[in-house]
């Protein structure tokens, strides 16, 4: 089985953020990783080089892969900054409805602009995200 390529990393946390060239991103970067050291408790660790991670939790799918994540995540990349939901974006739908401007996969909340969110709203979605994912009882049957 291949390993997860996403690993923890001793890497600088506060390195990355500041090299993020792109200022706005740069900026909500910081945003991010303050509120999510207050809504987790935990401390923010690289994991690979490009993801912002705080806590993890062990998945395990009905093919056999396993692994671990990180609880809560982010990436500030070129065109927005990538929020991750591990339990995806489904059970936050009438909250983001809420958030203000951004667009949304299965798993990714992708913000250009933290100016024009409402903040209240995303700390609400990445609140309940953790608490799902570091309360064990998420579904992870489907491969993902």
């Amino acid at each position: 089985m291949a390993e997860n390529l996403t690993q923890p990393t001793v890497a600088s946390v506060g390195a990355f953020l500041d090299a993020v060239e792109h200022p706005v991103r740069r900026r909500d970067g910081w945003r991010l990783h303050d509120l999510l050291v207050r809504v987790t408790g935990e401390e923010a660790v690289m994991w690979g080089p490009t993801i912002v991670g705080f806590g993890r939790y062990a998945y395990a799918y009905d093919s056999g892969r396993t692994g671990e994540a990180p609880a809560a995540g982010f990436s500030p990349r070129k065109a927005a900054t990538t929020i991750y939901l591990a339990e995806g974006t489904g059970p936050h739908a009438d909250r983001l409805a809420r958030l203000g401007p951004h667009r949304a996969t299965t798993a990714c909340v992708y913000v250009t602009n933290f100016d024009k969110v409402d903040a209240d709203v995303l700390e609400e979605i990445l609140r309940a995200s953790y608490a799902t994912v570091t309360s064990g009882v998420m579904d992870h049957r489907a491969e993902g």
